[in-house]
């Protein structure tokens, strides 16, 4: 399902193109990223942004006001960011930055998708500022 304006919830190709040109094992690092944002929120608006390299997820197109997460490959890592981490729990210190609002925590090796308290944290920011879903 997808739509004009690049928003997409289940067609991952725009988002696997944008990671495709990355050393391994970034592109698998960002789908398995993808898949455990889909996992908590699976009506999430994904939005692409191929030139800047990130993708954002929320509940529509804009950054700060629709959306929770984005995710940014790099060529030994995936940010995994929140866009208010500084309002989030984080009891497993797993936040990392010096912004006012955002936070991220990277993903270097499939393990660290599977840290305590990751799961948490999507969950969390997927209600936290975020409007509910349209439609």
């Amino acid at each position: 399902m997808s739509s004009a304006a690049g928003v997409v919830t289940s067609d991952s190709a725009p988002f696997e193109a944008m990671v495709s040109d990355f050393p391994a094992p970034v592109p698998e690092l960002a789908v398995a990223s993808r898949s455990l944002i889909l996992d908590v929120f699976p009506r999430a608006v994904e939005v692409v942004w191929a030139q800047q390299r990130t993708a954002g997820y929320g509940t529509g197109p804009r950054k700060m006001t629709d959306q929770f997460c984005w995710l940014a490959p790099y060529p030994k890592h995936v940010v995994f960011g929140f866009y208010y981490g500084t309002e989030l729990p984080d009891p497993e210190g797993l936040l990392e930055g010096t912004g006012r609002l955002m936070r991220h925590v990277k993903i270097r090796r499939p393990e660290d998708l599977e840290r305590a308290g990751l799961h948490d944290l999507v969950t969390i920011a997927s209600t936290h500022r975020v409007p509910p879903p349209k439609g």
